[in-house]
Parts: C-alpha cells; sequence; structure tokens
C-alpha cells in the first residue's frame, strides 16, 4: 500500500482525490490548515471510504511543521499538492498574500522533501498560466502569454521553480494544468464550499438557486464570444481527481518519459458562462437569477484545452457530462452542506 501525502486535503480537489485514493488502497496523509477548507469534511471522507486518512493540521509555508510531518511519516511515497490560494479576483487585490503562499510553500515543502528524500511530486497547476491563450483549444506547447492574474502568474512561477527542481535530480514532478472544476461527488457528501464570498461560478449558481444570494452577477456580456459572456472548459471532480490518482502512479510506477511531464485536464469543450447557467436551470429544474455586471479584472476571455497527451499518456480521460456535474452540485449543496448544520 503507498502512502501518498495530500496538502490542502479537506478542500474541494483535494478531498475528492483523497476518496479516489483511498478507493485504490492507498494510505493517506492529509495537510491542511483550513485557509479554505471545512474539518466535517474528514468525517465525510470517512462516511464515503469508511477510512478515516491521518490528518494533520499544519502550513505548508511552516518549515518547522514540515519538517516534522516529514520526520514523523516515513516511507511517503509520492506527494499531491493542493495547498494555494486560488480565487483571481482577490489575488489581484491582494498580490503579495498570493506570492507568499503559493511560491513560499511550494518552496518550502519542496526542502523539506529534498530533506527526507522523496521525490515523486504532482502539482496542482493551472490553465491561468496560458493567459489569453493565441490557440484554441490549448494545448501544453502553446506559447504562454502574460498571466491575467497574480494567482496565475504565481502558477507559472512554480511551474518554472519545479522544472528547475527536476534538474537537479532532487525531485520527479508531473503538473496537472486543469480548467475549471466542478461538481460534487455522487453522494453529496462532498463538495465546493468556500469560505466567505466564493470565487467560481458554480457554488454562486447553487448558493443562488437555494435562496442564499438574490442573484448572481456575470462579469461581463460584451466579450467577443457567441454570447457576450466568457467561456470556460468545466471539468467535474471526480474526473479531475482520477487523473491525479494516474499521475502519482505514473512517478510511482517510474513510467515517466522525462524527469518534469506536464498536462492539460479539461474536457475539450468550451462553455461559456450564459451556457452554464442555463445547463444547471435545464438539469436542476431550477432557477438561477442572474444579471450582467462590468467585466472582472483578472478574468480570461474564452479558453478550453486539448487534452489528447493526457489521454495518451496518462490513459486519463473526461467521464462526466456537465448535466450531470450541475445535478451533483445541486445535490451537494442541498442536502451536502444542509446535512452539515
Amino acid at each position: 500500500m503507498n502512502k501518498i501525502l495530500v496538502t490542502g486535503g479537506i478542500g474541494y480537489i483535494g478531498s475528492h482525490t483523497v476518496v479516489a485514493l483511498i478507493e485504490q488502497n492507498s494510505e493517506v496523509v492529509i495537510v491542511d490548515n483550513l485557509s479554505n477548507s471545512h474539518l466535517f469534511i474528514l468525517d465525510r471522507i470517512e462516511q464515503i471510504s469508511d477510512v478515516r486518512p491521518k490528518y494533520y493540521n499544519m502550513d505548508v509555508c511552516n518549515a518547522a511543521q514540515m519538517d516534522e510531518l516529514f520526520a514523523t511519516e516515513k516511507d511517503i511515497a509520492g506527494v499531491i499538492h493542493f495547498a494555494a490560494y486560488k480565487a483571481v479576483g482577490e489575488s489581484v487585490a491582494e498580490p503579495l498574500k498570493y506570492y507568499h503562499n503559493n511560491i513560499g510553500g511550494l518552496v518550502t515543502l519542496l526542502q523539506a522533501m529534498k530533506k527526507y528524500d522523496i521525490k515523486n511530486f504532482v502539482f496542482s497547476s493551472s490553465c491561468s498560466v496560458y493567459g489569453n491563450a493565441t490557440q484554441l483549444p490549448v494545448d501544453e506547447n502553446c506559447p504562454l502569454q502574460p498571466a491575467e492574474s497574480p494567482y496565475g502568474n504565481t502558477k507559472r512561477i512554480c511551474e518554472e521553480i519545479l522544472v528547475d527542481t527536476t534538474k537537479t535530480g532532487s525531485a520527479n514532478v508531473i503538473a496537472l494544468r486543469y480548467f475549471n472544476p466542478i461538481g460534487a461527488h455522487e453522494s453529496g457528501l462532498i463538495g465546493e464550499l468556500p469560505i466567505g464570498q466564493p470565487s467560481n461560478l458554480i457554488p454562486v449558481i447553487t448558493q443562488t438557486a437555494a435562496g442564499l444570494r438574490d442573484k448572481i452577477t456575470v462579469f461581463g456580456n460584451d466579450y467577443n464570444t457567441p454570447d457576450g459572456t466568457c467561456i470556460r472548459d468545466y471539468i467535474h471532480v471526480v474526473d479531475l481527481a482520477d487523473a491525479h490518482v494516474a499521475a502519482v502512479a505514473r512517478l510511482i510506477e517510474e513510467k515517466q518519459l522525462q524527469k518534469y511531464e506536464l498536462y492539460n485536464l479539461g474536457t475539450g469543450e468550451g462553455v461559456s458562462v450564459k451556457q452554464a447557467i442555463d445547463t444547471f436551470e435545464a438539469a436542476t429544474g431550477v432557477k438561477a437569477n442572474h444579471y450582467y455586471g462590468p467585466r472582472r479584472d483578472g478574468d480570461v476571455v474564452q479558453i478550453w484545452a486539448d487534452c489528447t497527451k493526457a489521454n495518451k499518456e496518462l490513459g486519463w480521460k473526461t467521464k462526466i457530462s456537465l448535466e450531470d456535474a450541475m445535478i451533483s452540485a445541486w445535490k451537494w449543496q442541498e442536502e451536502g452542506v444542509r446535512g452539515k448544520e
């Protein structure tokens, strides 16, 4: 049984990946400082999987805590790193917070891994590194444009750090550039529940549909797209979790062709914000009131993925439809979120 460390493992994507790892008979250790996650999710992971992962309330930016962690947890076969701030708008308002946490946390974690000779590392990157891409769909060879936000820039800098680190021989890395995660586990027990104001579209939709918000603000309807709203590639979080399981297995089984590998994770289909709202309403039969507001700083106009490389080399592809993703997100809002109260 491989022991996998998951940083940010109580968060949205992290918790789904933990469940997927346990289903593959991995032993999971979670590190999460609860800065944007909820401790009750640990109970929900146990409900789903009948296993309670070992959990440390630690901060990846804290070198002493990382040293303590790796001194305590022997024989870690791989690390999946989710722990980072991720709100585009907040990063524009508070860039130093993002540079300190996202880059500093990565460096501190890599230093601890090097000390304890742990090499296999899966990095949670983002399509935001492409900026306003010059080609669509975007493949891994697409030239990187200037980042539209400090958040996107932290991901790009982190990738550069990882490339340099692999050149020293101290790490084997797979970086996963994923597009827009949505949906929830089919059980309705875990899903996306940001602390404070949501920065992603789907929790805003579900909270509005549930009556917790008056309406959705669609940021801009005058873009050069078919309906004037931004276009994204919405990937179900369970599909995304499966890709992380495939990536860490590839590292452990020494199937890498290069010390640093990079994969896009998406559906390959561009969906506008308006289409996403319409799909939610059609799939659930619930109204999500919305209006059009001004553009938001940091937003890319349109982007969707070419995932041919991940399909071929990771043996991975998406399975869950946009409609089913919306239904699962609504089940999570109506049953999972309310069930914690």
